[in-house]
């Protein structure tokens, strides 16, 4: 998995960190990035005052049971100006039938800090386990992160994770929340941009089958003014599954001058399968300029016919198009392993693909 990305390594295995899997070269000075149940005795200054603050336990009973019960996950602190030239990779892997991992992450960007962090999550086909992930972000003032996280859990795992962002003056937050696995999945992402000038882009892709059911919950807080947020999320569904997009957008009274957009599309490529999109906007302000939408759709006829009518045999025309769905939130993300990866994948899910080519 990933094998080609070049880049520090954290694997835990059933929650907790496997040191002999892993691998770190040289940081910056400064820079810390360790398992959480390392860093605790080590920084507890750093890590105390930020943990469990910005997710919300009393909302979400899954971050209650998380912060109650976590075991273990990623620790990383940006001091002012610290940027990290190589991606930051964090796979974790569940291995155990029945088996529960209740996993913490926090990261920490100082002023005008930059880091580009992957979590990847995966397991065995078949077995059963549920993995809890709750994931903490705070950024500071011009700070920069690009996240991705990869959801690849087995056929019958239970998978549900949180993330919640603060922002603040010029910070840029960048998401790709990605999901393959899992008999029952839950996604949700918080971010709220408390600097003026803040950004945050979330792109999402969900591609399902069988009885696969997919729900992705975001929600960007507009808390100050002449912020930017924009939202893209893809689902294809195929067989008996089911996708979920409940997106809200709310611009506070003092975010004059935001700018947001948010969309959702749905490809239903089998007639069993269902995709329920609710978009949301709420505005308090008076000068802004937003939009949402939403669609739920087949294959575009015009042209699955232009392509048979240029020899393309139907399945080879469904797969091209279905791939050309998908690979437009693909190719928003700035790594080409993750891009490859990806890719293959889609392939893999889609009849007649073995000569479509990126």
């Amino acid at each position: 998995m990933l094998g080609d990305l070049h880049g520090h390594r954290l694997v835990f295995v059933n929650g907790h960190l496997a040191p002999a899997l892993s691998r770190l070269t040289d940081v910056p000075a400064g820079v810390i990035v360790q398992s959480l149940a390392q860093a605790l005795p080590e920084h507890v200054d750093l890590i105390e005052p930020q943990v469990a603050r910005y997710a919300d336990m009393g909302a979400n009973p899954f971050v209650a049971i998380n912060t109650m019960l976590m075991s273990d996950g990623l620790f990383i602190h940006l001091p002012a100006g610290a940027v990290i030239e190589v991606p930051i990779h964090v796979l974790y892997l569940s291995t155990a039938d029945g088996g529960t991992a209740q996993l913490r992450n926090l990261v920490i960007a100082g002023e005008s800090a930059e880091a580009t962090i992957i979590e990847h999550y995966a397991g065995a086909d078949g077995m059963e386990y549920w993995t809890n992930a709750v994931t903490e972000i705070v950024l500071g003032a011009n700070a920069g992160i690009e996240h991705y996280k990869l959801e690849e859990e087995g056929g019958k795992a239970f998978h549900i994770a949180t993330i919640d962002v603060d922002q603040r003056r010029d910070s840029r937050f960048i998401s790709h929340n990605v999901a393959f696995g899992g008999r029952m999945v839950r996604n949700d992402i918080n971010t709220r941009l408390e600097g003026e000038g803040a950004h945050c882009a979330l792109n999402g892709l969900y591609v399902l089958k069988g009885r696969q059911h997919a729900d992705n919950h975001t929600r960007i807080d507009h808390a100050q003014p002449r912020a930017v947020s924009r939202e893209l999320y893809k689902g294809v569904l195929d067989g008996w599954s089911r996708g979920v997009f409940n997106g809200k957008v709310i611009v506070h009274k003092d975010a004059q001058l935001t700018d947001s957009n948010q969309s959702n599309h749905n490809l239903l490529v089998s007639p069993n399968a269902e995709a329920d999109p609710k978009p949301q906007l709420e505005i308090f302000a008076n000068d802004v300029k937003c939009t949402h939408g939403a669609t739920v759709g087949q294959l575009d006829e015009d042209a699955l016919y232009y392509l048979r009518s240029r020899g393309v045999p139907e399945p080879e025309a469904r797969a091209l198009l279905t791939f050309a769905f998908a690979n437009d939130v693909i190719t928003r993300m700035r790594l080409g392993s993750i891009r490859a990866h990806l890719e293959d994948l889609i392939r893999t899910r889609l009849p007649a693909t073995e000569d479509l080519h990126a």
